[in-house]
């Protein structure tokens, strides 16, 4: 992990909470000192920390839980539009920088995305695991709930790749704090998102058990051995898309995402039906 001021003691125990499977209780200790880590406010410090179980019978290993393969995930259909227009009209704003869109009242976007929480390349996914029972504003009987606002928010472009890329998430249990997992460019580190796509008294409000989730995403995707691979996002136009995914890494993995993007909304909708 790429250590960011923001983290603590007990972010830091509560990340390996998703990376470590134990039979028993384990103690983490910084190896320069000696000293265990407690689950405190206090900053974690850099260095090698060492993982050990209590009792001498007990196990530990790192989760083979897979993490999903994330693509940028911009709106590109017409099944988006309503995604898109709902969380503009609610946020206003990059709800992670706070940069309020002085354009919005002439409905100019310019530099604004809808993004994604949980992401259309895994609609299916999604639907099979129950993640959609947490929205509560689906539009019919056939309706995922992934387009729905509750499963977005409004960013500055640059941070929406940076998002899709697992390279900050949101803490919704510390506060809803941003943890940046990567150098923090954007200086995003320990800020908090903003309070305007959260209010627990709009049902147009982000879920928090969808945020749980991309954080969970976040800590699988960086802190387990050297990481999950990232991808080119940038193809302008005449750009061999097609050639540079297949001959980049988890090509098979990436065309299946870049598909799901384009079809599976036909492919959920005709299995809704059946």
């Amino acid at each position: 992990m790429r250590l960011n001021p923001s983290v603590t003691q007990k972010n830091f125990l509560s990340m390996l909470g998703i990376l470590i499977v134990a039979s028993g209780p384990y103690r983490v200790t910084l190896r320069s000192t000696g000293i265990d880590l407690m689950p405190t406010g206090d900053a974690l410090k850099p260095g090698h920390y060492d993982i050990r179980p209590y009792h001498r019978r007990d196990t530990i290993a790192v989760t083979d839980e897979p993490c999903i393969t994330r693509i940028l995930s911009r709106t590109i259909t017409g099944r988006d539009d309503i995604f898109r227009a709902r969380v503009r009209d609610r946020d206003r704003k990059c709800v992670i920088t706070g940069t309020v869109n002085t354009k919005a009242y002439r409905d100019v976007w310019t530099g604004f995305e809808a993004a994604h929480i949980f992401p259309l390349s895994s609609e299916e996914y999604f639907v099979q695991n129950g993640f959609s029972r947490w929205i509560t504003n689906r539009m019919g009987q056939h309706d995922t709930g992934i387009n729905s606002c509750q499963n977005g928010f409004l960013m500055q472009s640059n941070i929406h790749q940076s998002f899709d890329s697992f390279e900050f998430s949101i803490d919704p249990d510390d506060g809803y704090k941003i943890i940046c997992f990567d150098e923090d460019a954007f200086r995003i580190d320990g800020r908090i998102l903003d309070p305007v796509c959260r209010d627990p008294n709009d049902n147009r409000s982000a879920k928090d058990e969808l945020l749980r989730w991309h954080f969970r995403q976040a800590v699988l995707a960086n802190m387990r051995g050297a990481g999950e691979p990232t991808f080119e996002m940038d193809f302008p136009p005449g750009t061999d898309m097609m050639g540079e995914i297949l001959s980049g890494p988890k090509a098979a993995e990436r065309m299946e995402a870049e598909l799901s993007v384009r079809l599976n909304g036909v492919y959920i909708a005709q299995k809704s039906k059946s």
